[in-house]
């Protein structure tokens, strides 16, 4: 089975991606299967099993969601094989854009937008700079100038990936990154697999459910900013 990872900015329009791609697939007789992770809530479950999508939804609660994605990788590869998935794509929730979900050996798309703003690739961590291939949408209500800067930028944050232009409403591009989909390598089983690079340290009073403020509340992992 073919593993995907999926990252990207809040609304910039992965799950509209991953639609237009599976109509591709679908053409090619390929299974997709889809596990949406999420922090509270998530409708996006709606939209696949509309479509006659394999999907199951995971939500962290007050966990970090990138950490609870790779608690629960495992499982969700037994899940896909189990459901004799072709390709299982694992949307991230990626909201503080330092998440790493990507995972050596699988296939790391990370979806960004052009409505984000010309110095967002440089602002966007591990799961940007580390993806193989970056899918960019919403270009057609930006100009020209606005679409090439924007490339250069992501260029700039990372060189080798791929770059592919979608095309949300109308499916334009899908085609591509569809066929990208098809060659991606296969992987039976994540044990002693790694991830591309560390998740965000945080273990802090915080984390723990502490809600006051002041010094003496804080423990465990903290920084403090230079004045």
């Amino acid at each position: 089975m073919r593993l995907v990872t999926v990252s990207g900015p809040p609304s910039s329009g992965k799950t509209s991606v991953i639609l237009k791609v599976a109509d591709y697939l679908a053409a090619k007789s390929l299974c997709m299967g889809v596990i949406k992770f999420d922090c509270t809530v998530t409708y996006d479950d709606r939209a696949y099993q509309k479509r006659g999508i394999p999907v199951k939804v995971g939500l962290s609660g007050n966990l970090c969601p990138d950490h609870f994605f790779i608690s629960n990788v495992e499982e969700c590869l037994s899940w896909g094989v189990a459901k004799g998935i072709d390709i299982l794509i694992i949307e991230s929730a990626g909201l503080c854009n330092r998440c790493a979900p990507h995972i050596k050996d699988a296939l790391a798309i990370c979806v960004i937008d052009n409505l984000s703003g010309i110095n967002t690739p440089k602002k966007i961590g591990p799961m940007l700079k580390l993806a193989d291939i970056v899918v960019i949408t919403k270009g057609d209500i930006v100009s020209q100038a606005e679409r090439e800067i924007f490339t250069f930028r992501i260029k700039q944050a990372n060189p080798r990936a791929a770059i592919v232009n979608i095309n949300g409403v109308t499916g334009q591009g899908a085609h591509d990154l569809g066929a990208m989909l098809e060659s991606a390598p296969g992987l039976d089983s994540l044990a002693g697999q790694r991830l591309r690079f560390s998740m965000p340290a945080a273990l802090c009073s915080y984390c723990l459910g502490q809600t006051k403020i002041g010094k003496e509340y804080q423990m465990g992992y903290a920084r403090k900013m230079k004045w």
